[in-house]
């Protein structure tokens, strides 16, 4: 009986402890996922003025940005004007100028916005990242003046410290280091989800 007893106790602690456990899985906070190239546009005025630009050089370049949270890059989201079965986009760790990550993308059709789903990376919130692409095709964004923009400039949970190119090869992959302001070549950008 005194087995028994012991039993019981061991298997109510362990159901209780499975129960409590379910209940705190069921209430961890999921975060929506945030796609910061719209305000960044918005945020630098970049969003006034756009034109195609097709076989124009290949070039390495994209924006540089910190998290404000710990999080991951779940996608990458690619608009250029002419069709490319070989898009190389690369994640830098801007302050050692070396690749985290690089993925190709297929854009089958002009001026449509592809989608790649990937295997998440890891962000650190203050840690400064260089997304990039390696094109000839762009779209060139100004502000109808053709004034600067200031950075940083904050895209929800995502921080943009600046935009630069580098002329490449497209065998070539090159951390940008021509900085510039009055514009932005893309369009570039991710999928970003908070995770703590």
């Amino acid at each position: 009986m005194k087995t028994l007893k012991t039993l019981f106790a061991v298997l109510s602690v362990a159901l209780i402890t499975f129960s409590c456990s379910s209940d705190n899985d069921s209430d961890a906070v999921k975060y929506s996922e945030e796609n910061p190239l719209d305000a960044y546009l918005a945020g630098s005025g970049f969003n006034q003025k756009a034109l195609d630009q097709k076989n124009a050089g290949i070039y390495e370049y994209g924006f540089s940005f910190k998290p404000t949270v710990t999080g991951k890059i779940n996608a990458i989201i690619v608009k250029i004007p002419d069709v490319n079965a070989a898009l190389r986009v690369t994640l830098w760790d801007a302050a050692t100028k070396t690749v985290i990550k690089s993925e190709t993308l297929n854009v089958a059709t002009a001026n449509v916005t592809v989608e790649k789903a990937i295997t998440s990376i890891a962000l650190t919130k203050g840690k400064e990242y260089f997304f990039t692409v390696n094109s000839d095709d762009w779209i060139n964004r100004t502000k109808t003046d053709g004034s600067a923009a200031t950075y940083p400039i904050v895209a929800g949970n995502i921080t943009i410290t600046g935009y630069a190119y580098i002329s490449s090869l497209a065998t070539e992959t090159l951390f940008p280091t021509n900085a510039r302001n009055t514009y932005y070549a893309g369009d570039l950008t991710f999928k970003f989800q908070q995770t703590e």
